[in-house]
């Protein structure tokens, strides 16, 4: 069977949708608030008598041959884990995550053999958000929304404050109440 093959530059050509060769990620669109930990769930398959050689993660070719490893990007040095191996998991852990790392992230194994070299598409979209909090209503008859920039994909728990004490517990960003002036 022919394969298909798609040159990356002049220089390098990966073996896209090879039978056996794959990379598969789930979710693959994650929302999740700054400073939490983001885990990029992935798994990876290829055809036997290659052995993998090398596996990393990245968000963008570099001006090289190979992508950047994000293993060896500065901005997230002691942030990144990765509890994937060169079997078959290839699974990412981000720790205190910026809005900075909002990006779509790809893994990438090399193998023994020249031809056997792939990445995974179409990859996870990591959005990293900030907490608001909107106030609309009249002059005494308020909601308080507690907004993002994505649908946070874990269904998060909202607890409202008032002066420090617990107000309200519920899976709403809403919370209306009578405010006075001076609440």
């Amino acid at each position: 069977s022919g394969l298909n093959v798609i040159p990356l530059c002049d220089c390098v050509a990966v073996v896209l949708g090879q039978d056996g060769w794959s990379v598969t990620y789930t979710p693959q669109s994650i929302c999740t608030l700054k400073r939490s930990t983001a885990e990029l769930t992935c798994s990876y398959t290829y055809p036997s008598g290659y052995t993998v050689t090398t596996t990393l993660w990245f968000t963008e070719w570099g001006t090289g041959k190979e992508p950047k490893n994000l293993g060896q990007d500065p901005e997230y040095a002691g942030r990144l884990e990765y509890h994937g191996d060169k079997k078959k998991d290839c699974t990412l852990r981000i720790t205190d995550l910026r809005e900075s790392d909002s990006a779509t992230y790809r893994f990438r194994f090399i193998t023994d053999q020249t031809a056997g070299r792939y990445f995974g598409n179409p990859g996870v979209t990591l959005s990293v958000t900030g907490l608001q909090v909107k106030v609309t209503g009249g002059h005494q008859d308020k909601t308080l929304t507690c907004s993002t920039t994505c649908t946070l994909t874990d269904n998060p728990t909202y607890i409202w404050y008032k002066n420090g004490h617990k107000v309200k517990e519920n899976t709403s960003s809403l919370y209306s109440d009578y405010f006075s002036d001076a609440d």
